[in-house]
């Protein structure tokens, strides 16, 4: 008996001290999390643009809205899909399902969504019966991967509402009549598409590469929005209508490998620039002058390609 007694014991520290050893590593991982939300804050501007900007993908504006028919009326509000991408972009969220406890016949779980930043928590805890019901009948559940299934579905309703009530709701509608623009048409291409073919008309206009941009900005082209871009309109602008030049406005820093290849191309184009330059300078009357340069300007804009914006 004082065998048994002993090795009973020993049993409960040793799943006590499992017990503590696995609380203690979860807290620990909650530190690390709001550690690290409370090191690289979100942006409120930027997580806004990305949200918006998400929402002119067609394919997620096309289940981005549920609606069902209740008492005579319709009801519409965002679906789990646009909940996640808000979560997703809005950052430093934890937010899921957890199984907490799985009893004879029903599973009790709970559905979270947690702001690392400010604290603001949203829980809803449930219980989901083992049981579904099929062709009028109901149905009971033995296979586990039903009945993960099963909660799961059961849970991301509830995590929808959760993250609905931790992102503010000004910045859930305006996700909402962002994806209902996109349904109907009437939206623009996303901006990380805008920013691409910019580049790309930079490049093949002007040679003027992607670090060139990114160090005109100070930043990295994943983080230009709205108001970058239109200032890289504006410069493409410039530069096509004569205003200014590639080197007045961008570093003529290049990679290595490109730079002797275009370095010589450069050399005859000032060459044959100045050139240019000279003889306008020497013929003619002011008037003429002015006449050529008209007449020039209008071949180089009929030659450039425009900058597509669309």
């Amino acid at each position: 008996m004082n065998n048994l007694q002993a090795q009973y014991e020993q049993n409960q520290q040793t799943g006590g001290a499992v017990a503590q050893s696995s609380a203690s590593r979860e807290m620990e991982e909650v530190k690390g999390q709001i550690f690290m939300a409370r090191q690289f804050p979100r942006n409120v501007f930027q997580a806004e643009n990305r949200i918006l900007d998400a929402c002119k993908r067609p394919a997620l504006a096309q289940g981005a809205i549920y609606s069902y028919p209740r008492g005579g009326t319709k009801v519409t509000g965002p679906s789990i899909r646009l909940a996640e991408v808000l979560a997703q972009n809005w950052g430093n969220l934890s937010f899921g399902v957890q199984e907490i406890e799985q009893r004879e016949g029903e599973s009790v779980a709970k559905a979270f969504c947690w702001d690392l930043e400010t604290n603001v928590r949203q829980e809803k805890i449930f219980t989901v019966p083992h049981s579904r019901k099929a062709n009028g009948k109901l149905q009971k559940l033995n296979d586990p991967r039903d009945i993960y299934e099963l909660v799961a579905n059961n849970g991301s309703r509830r995590v929808r509402a959760c993250i609905l009530g931790v992102i503010p709701g000004d910045i859930v509608e305006k996700a909402v009549e962002e994806c209902n623009k996109t349904m109907a048409g009437a939206n623009e291409t996303p901006l990380k598409d805008r920013i691409a073919n910019g580049i790309k008309a930079f490049k093949e206009n002007y040679k003027v590469t992607q670090e060139q941009i990114e160090e005109k900005f100070g930043y990295n082209v994943a983080s230009f929005s709205e108001t970058d871009y239109v200032e890289l309109i504006n410069i493409f602008n410039s530069l096509k209508d004569g205003m200014a030049k590639p080197a007045d406005i961008f570093s003529k820093k290049q990679p290595a490998d490109k730079q002797s290849k275009e370095q010589p191309k450069s050399n005859l184009t000032e060459a044959f620039e100045e050139n240019e330059t000279k003889d306008v300078g020497t013929s003619g009357n002011g008037a003429e002058q002015m006449e050529k340069e008209d007449v020039k300007a209008d071949d180089s804009d009929s030659e450039q390609a425009s900058f597509d914006i669309s």
